[in-house]
């Protein structure tokens, strides 16, 4: 069946430019006037009232055009303003514009001496510009405007464009109340309200449609454009009360974001992320495939934090969907925390805190000892480890430390050979494993804590499940730990103001925090800015370096191609596959990279737009497929 031949009707003010031409005009000319705030007013209202049908245009136009005294040489000043205003969404689609011009017109109830020096370079016809002209005496003064033009008339858009004897179906695009009216005076079959700009209620609630962009309307028409999906179609939502930072950062690129600041249970997470393509998570919120099985549109989660043991790893690589973290963001607020807390326990500082809270004045140098010239020891010597080692020894302690790992020692630090070594040398013991469970659960218990030192200071800062809390109570109640600093427990409230309890309350010298080492104000800005900025890059380009179940590739940019990301299990000949099917369409390959690990494959290739979309189709059934996703 033959598709009608569509034609686009294109508002100008607030649709087609970000801004209002006339007010941007008043603010050239009135930028040395006493007066200019009130007449700036003055043109608003009188322009929102036009745009809400409360008054005419005619009326409208007038009323704003009596308010002003300017030349036709202001107009090349307006112009390069108004250059640099056009709106974002068209600006990406130029290209759309110049294939389409024949079938595009602008509409206003501006003017055409701005307007089509504006557009021209979108290749937009002189002729297709349906807008008012001004009216001029001899000096070029702006004396008003043609009053004949059907643009300057209430009812006047849908008369124009009825006047051009559109033979197709006429879509106008538009922000106010006469490009409606043009639609429903018969100047058109639909009409989109577009609120990239601007959105009014009457407006928005009487459309045939409303997109947030233009790539959303070229999406929604199946037309030519420079994304391969709008961004204002991509659904993030954000738990656990993650950093503002984060949400500005996703709202600029123009992405839907929910926030929510709790964690969120299996089965609240499951239906909630049915239409979510970018999920943002803490530590208590736990991804599983139950979870999983519901996010059809899952493209990425981020977890800000370093920890990743809240997260099925390989059920989210099965099911195509990229896991990034925030690795080395909060490390140094982590490792502040721990020389802190260290310093306080090895002084008593709690002990006296509390009494002179009571009233008890306990001065005394029993028992409150300097950490220059103890031992240091730290169990896990990965980002934090590694760093606290650094700052503890420019603080006069010696350092001595265990990794499963390899690790190069950092300074004059000393790689143990065991971490029985470190529990029997170590005046002050830190914690700084992983978070996984099957091998660091209990990790510290009844036996390590025996061979520790008598009087011994003890912190864990990494997870609660790694140290028995009943061995640690037992031993700080003997005196065999004198001090402890515990962070992380092995059960944790969901939310902020909810009830805690814990063996280890009311205990002497002892602080605990809750979960906060990584949480300061530059760390959490940090991780959501890295964070953020991974989950993006990954959505707009496919990168998936530092991506911690995902092959780690780096791409170079994309130029003018189409981006086929291909996941896959990691088996013989998928490549030889793929290039089998592009072959067989005669597809032009401008670049290919591929990078594997145990599990799966990740093949990206960059292909000239000229191809059949039935190569998505086959390429999606080749055996071992896990995801295939298209960008451009």
């Amino acid at each position: 069946m033959e598709q009608t031949e569509k034609f686009f009707i294109i508002d100008f003010d607030s649709t087609f430019i970000q801004t209002e031409g006339l007010e941007t005009l008043a603010e050239i000319i009135l930028q040395k006037n006493p007066q200019k705030t009130k007449i700036l007013t003055q043109i608003r209202e009188i322009a929102n009232l036009g745009m809400e049908g409360k008054i005419s245009l005619e009326e409208t136009l007038e009323k704003r055009l009596n308010l002003l005294t300017f030349h036709k040489s202001d107009l090349l000043e307006l112009i390069k303003v108004l250059k640099k205003k056009i709106t974002p969404s068209f600006k990406r689609n130029k290209k759309f514009f110049k294939q389409f011009k024949n079938n595009i017109y602008i509409i206003s109830g501006g003017f055409k001496e701005f307007i089509f020096p504006v557009v021209e370079e979108y290749g937009i016809l002189e002729k297709n510009i349906l807008a008012n002209e001004f009216l001029y005496d001899k000096k070029g003064n702006i004396t008003g405007f043609d009053k004949t033009k059907l643009t300057a008339k209430s009812g006047g858009k849908a008369q124009a464009i009825k006047d051009l004897k559109i033979k197709g179906e006429v879509i106008i695009i538009g922000d106010g109340f006469t490009d409606l009216e043009a639609r429903n005076l018969g100047g058109a079959d639909k009409f989109v309200a577009f609120s990239e700009n601007v959105s009014r209620d009457i407006v928005t609630e009487n459309a045939d449609r409303v997109v947030k962009n233009f790539d959303e309307f070229l999406y929604f028409h199946n037309l030519p454009r420079s994304l391969s999906y709008p961004k204002s179609k991509i659904k993030v939502l954000l738990l656990e009360n993650i950093d503002t930072q984060a949400i500005d950062i996703f709202k600029k690129e123009g992405y839907q974001v929910e926030e929510i600041k709790r964690a969120l249970d299996e089965d609240e997470l499951a239906e909630k992320i049915k239409d979510i393509s970018i999920l943002g998570i803490r530590s208590k919120t736990k991804v599983t495939k139950k979870v999983l099985e519901n996010a059809e549109k899952l493209k990425a989660v981020g977890t800000f934090t370093i920890g990743i043991d809240q997260m099925d790893l390989s059920a989210l690589l099965n099911f195509g969907v990229a896991v990034f973290n925030a690795p080395y963001q909060n490390t140094r607020s982590v490792v502040e925390l721990v020389i802190g807390e260290m310093i306080m326990l090895m002084r008593g500082v709690v002990e006296k805190n509390n009494q002179l809270h009571k009233g008890s004045w306990e001065k005394s140098a029993k028992g409150s000892n300097e950490i220059r010239g103890k031992t240091l020891g730290i169990i896990g010597y990965g980002s934090i480890g590694s760093q606290l080692s650094v700052l503890a020894e420019n603080l006069g302690m010696d350092v001595i430390f265990y990794d499963k790992v390899e690790k190069l020692a950092l300074g004059n630090a000393k790689r143990a050979s065991s971490m029985d070594e470190v529990l029997k040398k170590a005046d002050v013991v830190s914690i700084h494993v992983s978070g996984d469970k099957t091998l660091n659960t209990n990790l510290i218990s009844e036996k390590e804590f025996a061979k520790m030192k008598n009087g011994v200071i003890f912190l864990n800062l990494a997870r609660g499940f790694i140290v028995d809390i009943k061995a640690l109570v037992k031993n700080i109640k003997s005196g065999k730990i004198r001090g402890a600093g515990i962070d992380v427990f092995p059960d944790e409230p969901k939310s902020k103001g909810d009830p805690f309890a814990s063996e280890l309350q009311g205990l002497p010298n002892v602080i605990i925090t809750p979960h906060i080492a990584g949480s300061t104000e530059e760390a959490q800005r940090n991780i959501a800015e890295f964070v953020s900025g991974k989950l993006i890059d990954f959505m707009n380009t496919g990168n998936t370096n530092l991506s911690v179940n995902f092959p780690n590739i780096t791409l170079p940019e994309q130029g003018s191609s189409h981006r086929l990301l291909h996941l896959h299990k990691n088996m013989l000949g998928i490549l030889s596959k793929i290039n089998s099917v592009l072959a067989s369409h005669n597809i032009n390959i401008l670049g290919q990279y591929l990078k594997t690990n145990e599990e799966v494959g990740y093949v990206i290739t960059d292909v000239n737009k000229a191809y059949n979309k039935e190569v998505i189709e086959e390429m999606k059934k080749i055996e071992g497929t896990i995801r295939l996703r298209v960008l451009y």
